[in-house]
């Protein structure tokens, strides 16, 4: 408890005109005041700001903060306001706001405690020339009063001066976080990790005060862009819709390279909508897939005002229009209903499920305050129960789960049952999901998203700065298939069926199919009739799979439903093979997804307009025919001998004045210069980009990447958006 002079807050009431004993006439007119000063009634200023910033340093001094209180008269009414109180921050006490109709109201809590201390000051006129008196004050506390290394964290005291904001406003629009801005800070100040007078929560305010302005205009902006962009590129797809009050309602858009990806690989495709974007305060929505090297690839982006299912039914619409009418075979999402409804109707031949790490994520908060110490346990269980290849089985294990921990009445148990079929495994392998429920699977398009929601600077400039979000990963990607190409792939079974699979799939597919192969020979295969085979593990008695074989019609499916699933082959239909003498995989189990060549990359080349997307086409096939050329001295002899014959035809052709490297704006340079070859005692050697840094096709040496990702992924998650405002 701290204690002060004068009257308290009951004097707050009376009248001010004539109940202080007038001070002498030698009294002190503040007009630059001491934190050294106690303040004393008739205490003079020549405005309220300077008894503000009097009483303010008066009290951190002291160790705490003041906020202005109840005032007398208003600023241009009569003589105006003739007199304020300055109160304690934690005078007063908190008031329950009403909750609206329909509406949860959510009451934070307050440090407020009716604290009885203030000061009080009245405007007197004399000989005509306004000034402020002190008439009342009082610094009786029934509060601890807070060190000089606590009182700076408060709010009142967390000051960011024009420069800090104008620096902190660049740092946003280069993408980084509010940690990493702080960090700079502290470097650039020379001072201690949290010594700067503001705090994380400071920033983020300062932010989001930003990116209240211009809303209206930045979707303007942002629509002027999207039609540049097709003015330049008419591959380039958009669409938008205005609501009724001339606002911007709804927005989508898509590139020309990733229409031409979804015509590859839009066979399976996520829709993640759990991101927002706060400064706009719009659903941030993105489609994307995988592609033959198991790379995450964009397909389109639309931003939402409203989450319900008109918008979700735009958004898909839209989506469906932008593709040409394809739609995927399967879609994942979030645990949303009216996204369900809105892809029932829009997509109704197209298998829907929820991506399970949105729902795994809520579980610490479902179960583990009802399980308690049984929580690890229930969750391995789950987890056991999410794996199951059989319904039957999962029919089976879930009434012994919800028996075992007594869930019977529990409501989201209930619920993850009535959805079963949306998240569980054993109703999904039916379907293609080319791989994407795995983890390794949701962290890649976890990071990719990260790195697309680091490109937002300005709502206008969005389309823009994503588009070179996606080439960039584009040609990364396209760099790091070369690697996985040049790398010599490993046959570890010796088996002819691992041989061809090698020459035709992807390394990321073979690698996949390379893991049966090397399990297969772990299981059993027993005949039961002419064309169907019981398929177990060594070590089981009973159970397996059924595997049915057809050899004259090249036909093979097994009750594990793993090739329908993921496109490759399981171990069970693998030892199936094996057994029966074939060496090699039929054609159609070798899906065109999961190969080597696009298939329609020249035709791609003929229609691509854009320099960018010609240069980007054209590095793809380069890497193509160096990674076709090592395979033999033959390969290599002939693939020099083309590509002379090619580079000495470009340059017979007229040129431009060179300027610059062709594309060198658009692509780094160590993907523009096609390595260069040499073959030392047999081994081939490749030379990219730097003429020193030269890789072997056996031991390819990894880069490590320019950038890192963080990637913190929550079930509501909030972009931090763009900042829109230059601080002057």
């Amino acid at each position: 408890m701290s204690e002060g002079t004068s009257a308290g807050m009951d004097d707050l009431s009376q009248d001010d005109t004539g109940t202080i004993e007038e001070m002498a006439e030698d009294s002190i007119l503040s007009r630059q005041t001491s934190v050294n000063l106690v303040p004393f009634v008739g205490q003079r200023f020549v405005s309220q700001d300077a008894a503000y910033e009097f009483y303010c340093g008066f009290a951190k001094q002291c160790g705490f903060s003041i906020r202005r209180h109840r005032t007398r008269g208003k600023d241009g009414v009569g003589r105006g306001v003739t007199r304020r109180d300055f109160t304690c921050h934690r005078g007063g006490y908190p008031q329950m706001k009403p909750a609206e109709d329909g509406k949860m109201q959510r009451n934070r809590k307050s440090s407020r405690c009716g604290c009885q201390a203030y000061m009080r000051i009245v405007k007197r006129a004399d000989f005509d020339v306004p000034e402020w008196r002190i008439t009342g004050f009082s610094n009786v506390h029934n509060h601890e009063l807070l060190k000089s290394n606590e009182v700076s964290l408060l709010h009142a005291y967390c000051s960011i001066s024009p420069d800090d904001k104008s620096r902190i406003c660049m740092y946003a629009k280069a993408g980084m976080s509010v940690r990493q801005m702080l960090r700079l800070l502290e470097l650039e100040k020379g001072v201690k990790l949290g010594c700067l007078t503001f705090t994380e929560i400071d920033v983020r305010n300062l932010l989001q005060s930003f990116r209240s302005v211009n809303r209206d205009n930045d979707a303007i902006d942002l629509i002027a862009m999207c039609k540049k962009m097709k003015d330049e590129n008419p591959h380039f797809k958009y669409d938008f819709k205005i609501d009724g009050h001339n606002r911007l309602e709804h927005i989508a858009w898509s590139y020309g390279s990733s229409i031409q990806l979804y015509e590859e690989f839009g066979d399976a495709v996520v829709f993640d909508t759990t991101y927002r974007l706060d400064a706009y305060d719009m659903l941030l929505g993105i489609w994307l897939g995988v592609d033959n090297h198991g790379m995450t690839c964009f397909f389109g982006c639309v931003l939402l005002r409203d989450e319900n299912m008109q918008s979700f039914f735009w958004a898909l619409k839209t989506f469906w229009g932008f593709m040409k009418g394809k739609t995927p075979q399967t879609i994942l999402t979030d645990h949303n209903m009216w996204l369900k409804e809105a892809i029932a109707v829009v997509m109704p031949q197209t298998r829907h499920a929820f991506c399970i790490w949105y729902i795994v994520e809520k579980f610490s908060e479902w179960f583990s305050p009802l399980l308690g110490s049984q929580y690890d346990d229930w969750k391995a269980d789950f987890d056991q129960l999410y794996n199951l290849q059989s319904v039957e089985d999962f029919e089976e294990r879930w009434t012994e789960m919800v028996d075992r921990y007594g869930l019977h009445a529990n409501k989201h148990v209930i619920s993850l049952y009535a959805l079963r079929s949306f998240w569980a495994l054993a109703y999904m392998r039916p379907y293609f999901f080319a791989g994407m429920t795995s983890t390794c699977h949701s962290d890649s398009i976890n990071a990719f998203i990260q790195r697309f929601l680091s490109a937002v600077s300005q709502l206008d400039r969005f389309v823009e700065q994503a588009a070179d979000i996606v080439n960039y990963s584009d040609r990364a990607g396209a760099k790091q298939k070369l690697q996985q190409k040049l790398q010599r792939v490993c046959l570890k079974t010796g088996s002819p069926i691992e041989s061809h699979a090698a020459s035709v799939l992807t390394p990321h597919a073979f690698g996949k199919l390379q893991e049966e192969l090397v399990l297969a020979p772990q299981y059993a295969s027993l005949p039961v009739d002419e064309s169907c085979f019981q398929v177990q593990h060594h070590t089981q008695a009973d159970g397996g799979c059924k595997v049915i074989w057809v050899p004259s019609q090249e036909h093979i499916s097994c009750s594990c439903c793993e090739f329908e699933f993921t496109g490759i082959l399981c171990r069970h239909v693998l030892r199936v093979l094996s057994n029966n003498n074939c060496f090699r995989i039929p054609d159609q189990y070798l899906p065109i997804r999961w190969c080597g060549v696009s298939s329609s990359s020249t035709n791609t080349f003929q229609t691509a307009k854009d320099k960018s997307e010609k240069i980007q086409l054209l590095e793809s096939m380069a890497s193509t025919l160096v990674a076709e050329s090592v395979e033999t001295e033959e390969r290599l002899d002939v693939a020099y001998e083309q590509i002379a014959v090619v580079l000495s035809r470009v340059k017979d052709l007229p040129s431009t004045t060179r300027k610059a490297n062709v594309g060198a704006s658009n692509c780094p340079p160590d993907l523009m210069t096609l390595p260069e070859v040499e073959v030392d005692n047999g081994d081939v050697r490749f030379t990219i980009g730097n003429s020193h840094e030269s890789v072997s096709s056996g031991k390819l040496k990894e880069r490590r990447p320019k950038e890192t990702v963080e990637s913190n992924r929550k079930r509501t998650r909030h972009c931090a958006g763009p900042c829109c405002l230059s601080v002057q």
